[in-house]
């Protein structure tokens, strides 16, 4: 929930209040997405006594729901369920598109790099990120005081036409950390730094190293594994 904004949270929890007659219901969701961030597979869990079938959530919550929200699922889970602490792991996807010009109806979906990225270096530098490591230097500061140790079970990345697709699989992931990385790999993409650099960013622990954070726009929460 946002004081001044709308969010997600908000408009499912309106919906749902209409749908349980009137009795507020409190969702919990897998983790927090900034402003401007997609979410293909968010999941939540809420406990409500209502009486509507399960099986009608989904088609009734849709016709009150925004057009810019859509439910794809919904089922009844153990009572021990949550969206939030039963996450083994995510997936999180980002893409970029490489033209010239800035293409307006890509604008909120996409990070737009009008200069050309060298896939191979990107995708070479990609594997220092998998596995167990100290990701500090790519933690914003704001976020939870958790551990900063996470394991990436994979980094990768392909190209489709002038379309970049970044795919991160991990246990779980910082404040900003994949909008952290994908900076660094643009700038990698652009030979301003050299992919060989990434494990010294890593051990060094250290934010300033991995420069410019990348903007929201081409974040996407794929999927959550539970």
């Amino acid at each position: 929930r946002q004081p001044n904004a709308r969010s997600i949270q908000e408009e499912i929890e309106k919906t749902l209040l209409r749908l349980n007659s009137g009795t507020p219901v409190t969702v919990h969701g897998a983790g927090r997405t900034d402003a401007g961030v997609h979410a293909i597979g968010q999941v939540v869990n809420f406990f409500t006594d209502g009486t509507i079938p399960i099986q009608n959530v989904v088609r009734a919550g849709n016709r009150l729901l925004p057009d810019d929200i859509v439910l794809l699922k919904a089922e009844e889970a153990d009572r021990d369920f949550s969206a939030l602490h039963s996450v083994k792991s995510k997936i999180y996807i980002y893409k970029v598109f490489e033209n010239e010009l800035a293409d307006p109806f890509m604008n909120r979906f996409y990070w737009h790099v009008n200069k050309k990225l060298n896939l191979e270096d990107m995708q070479e530098a990609l594997k220092y990120i998998e596995g167990e490591h100290d990701f500090s230097s790519f933690r914003s500061a704001g976020g939870n005081d958790t551990s900063p140790i996470r394991e990436i079970y994979e980094a990768s990345c392909t190209k489709e036409k002038n379309v970049y697709t970044f795919k991160f699989w991990g246990s779980g992931f910082l404040y900003h950390m994949v909008r952290n990385i994908m900076g660094l790999m643009i700038n990698i993409g652009l030979g301003r730094v050299d992919k060989h650099e990434v494990p010294k960013i890593i051990e060094a622990k250290n934010r300033a190293l991995a420069g410019k954070m990348a903007p929201a726009n081409g974040l996407y929460l794929q999927k959550v594994y539970y």
